[in-house]
């Protein structure tokens, strides 16, 4: 799926600390917990809560973030729509992998089952 480039350079400009607190909200509000969140970003990036504090205090931008990550070799089995683009179609290479990041949020918040997020094959 093809996604502007206006759209793309907007995400990577985006720091990772302007978006983790709406995640936060986003989870606790549905009665999931910062811990849990912790772990599934931590399961798609490699980073764990010491370097995320890091990389927010330094306002890391998404490029710089997932430049940094160690994205899993799972993250491919992460599909599915989120903010109306089809995860597994986006052709840029960022954006897809912040938009896995929303999807595997999105699926915490709605109360998927830990495992089943974490694509444990």
């Amino acid at each position: 799926m093809k996604t502007t480039p206006e759209h793309d350079e907007r995400i990577a400009k985006m720091t990772f600390a302007s978006v983790y607190p709406h995640y936060i909200t986003k989870v606790e509000g549905k009665g999931r917990t910062k811990k849990e969140l912790l772990q599934v970003i931590e399961w798609l990036t490699g980073f764990n809560e010491k370097k995320l504090k890091e990389l927010m205090d330094d306002k890391v931008t998404f490029g710089t973030f997932f430049k940094k990550a160690k994205l899993n070799p799972n993250a491919n089995l992460i599909k599915g729509v989120i903010c109306g683009y089809r995860v597994e179609e986006i052709e840029n290479p960022l954006t897809q992998q912040v938009r896995y990041l929303d999807k595997l949020v999105d699926e915490l918040a709605k109360g998927k089952k830990m495992d089943k997020i974490l694509r444990n094959v």
